[in-house]
C-alpha cells in the first residue's frame, strides 16, 4: 500500500525485531542529518591562513567580478564546507546505529575479532569468512563481519533503498558493501559484510552510525550521449564560470539547490 502522510510527503517506516526496542531506545534510526559529526559543523567556510588564521582573499583569477560597489573585493575562497554536494552527502536519507559498545581486537589466533558490551547483542555483529572471488578492499583485514541490523523498514510500493557506510565519514574505521532492497517488498533486513580498518583495534560506542539508508524510486533509465564541438564546449565553460565565481561563492546553494525533507 502507497503510504503518504496527511502533508503528501512519502512515509518510512521502520520496526524493531528485538522485544525490548522502542522509539526511545538508543538504536532507534534517525535522519542522517541528525548524526552529522561535529569536525564537520566545526569546519571553517572559507579557506585561512595557517598560522595567522586570517581568511584568505580571492584575486581576479578566482573571482573574476567583485563585489557590488566595490572595484577590489573579490571576497574570500570558499573551503570543501561550502559545497553543497557534501553537505548533501551527510545530510540525505536515515541512518542506522550500533546498540551498544563493540570492542574489536586481536584474539588468541592473530585474527581480529568482536565483542559486543551487551550480551543481548551479541548476534548483532557476527564475524565472517572471507567471500570468495568478492573483490576484497584494499587496506582492510582479510577476515571480516556483518551487522545484522534490529530494526527492519518498510517504503511505499515503488521505491527501493540504497544501504552504504554513511557518505563522507571516512573518520569511522569500517566499510561495508555496498546494496540495494526493494523494501516495499521485504521488510526484514538481512547482513550487511563490512571491513575493518587493517591495525585499527577499539571501541564503536553505543549509537555509532553504521548504515546510511537512502530511499528512492524505481524507475527506468536510457542513456544518450550528446557531442559538443570546440565553441559550445569553450561558451559553456564561460557561461559556467560567469555565473558561479561570485565573490564568497554559495551560488549554487542560493540559486540552484533544492531542499530536502527527511524526517
Amino acid at each position: 500500500m502507497f503510504k503518504r502522510s496527511e502533508d503528501n510527503e512519502n512515509i518510512i517506516t521502520f520496526r524493531p525485531y528485538r522485544p525490548w526496542l522502542n522509539e526511545k531506545s538508543s538504536s532507534v534510526p534517525s535522519t542522517a542529518q541528525s548524526v552529522i559529526p561535529a569536525w564537520y559543523k566545526n569546519a571553517d567556510r572559507f579557506a585561512k591562513h595557517p598560522f595567522t588564521e586570517e581568511y584568505y582573499q580571492a584575486t581576479k583569477e578566482i573571482c573574476p567580478v567583485p563585489k557590488e560597489g566595490t572595484d577590489s573585493d573579490y571576497g574570500k575562497i570558499p573551503t570543501w564546507k561550502a559545497c553543497p554536494a557534501i553537505m548533501d552527502g551527510f545530510s540525505t536519507g536515515y541512518i542506522l546505529k550500533t546498540p551498544c559498545d563493540l570492542t574489536f581486537f586481536k584474539n588468541e589466533k592473530g585474527t581480529i575479532d568482536v565483542r559486543a558490551s551487551d550480551k543481548k547483542y551479541e548476534d548483532f555483529c557476527i564475524k565472517r569468512t572471507p567471500m570468495p572471488q568478492f573483490e576484497h578492499p584494499k587496506g582492510y583485514y582479510r577476515d571480516h563481519f556483518a551487522w545484522y541490523s534490529n530494526w527492519g523498514l518498510e517504503l511505499p510500493d515503488g521505491y527501493s533503498a540504497l544501504f552504504m557506510t554513511p557518505m563522507n565519514r571516512f573518520d569511522l574505521p569500517f566499510l561495508n558493501t555496498t546494496g540495494i532492497v526493494d523494501c516495499d517488498k521485504v521488510h526484514i533486513l538481512g547482513t550487511f559484510p563490512f571491513f575493518i580498518t587493517e591495525g585499527w583495534e577499539g571501541v564503536l560506542p553505543e549509537g555509532t552510525p553504521y548504515l546510511q539508508i537512502f530511499p528512492f524510486k524505481r524507475e527506468n533509465w536510457k542513456q544518450e550521449i550528446e557531442v559538443l564541438d570546440e565553441k559550445e564546449i569553450y561558451t559553456k565553460l564561460v557561461n559556467n564560470a560567469n555565473f558561479y565565481r561570485k565573490p564568497d561563492g554559495g551560488i549554487y546553494k542560493n540559486k540552484i539547490w533544492s531542499r530536502r525533507k527527511y524526517l
